[in-house]
């Protein structure tokens, strides 16, 4: 299987995560449900992680190969911008006056989609 088969595999969950952080959004410092999703997918996924305990938002997950070797640090911002929004789609914010207008909510599906494939 090469990559871009791999990729395909999980365009669905990556819409769905997107989906579901689109309808959660929190203003910066004020992360804490979706720190806590965040960590919900990554431990589903048997990625270890640490939450940041200055704020209890934002966190950090490691993911160890067999071997010594180079790393690569993927990283997202996961707040959004007191936007109203008004869009009418069925994933639309529930927390009025905030919106994910900024697309983190695509970089941390992206990303979640990426450590699953890994």
């Amino acid at each position: 299987m090469n990559f871009k088969d791999i990729m395909n595999d999980y365009t669905d969950y990556i819409i769905s995560v997107r989906r579901e952080l689109h309808r959660m959004p929190e203003l910066s410092f004020a992360e804490q449900k979706t720190t806590a999703l965040i960590g919900e997918k990554l431990a589903e996924m048997g990625i270890p992680f640490t939450i940041n305990p200055a704020r209890n938002t934002g966190l950090v997950g490691v993911i160890s190969g067999g071997k010594l070797g180079p790393a690569v640090a993927l990283r997202a911002d996961i707040d959004a911008l007191p936007v109203l929004e008004d869009t009418g789609l069925e994933f639309a914010s529930e927390n009025k006056g905030v919106m994910h207008a900024c697309g983190h909510d695509n970089h941390m599906a992206m990303l979640l989609g990426a450590a699953k494939m890994i």
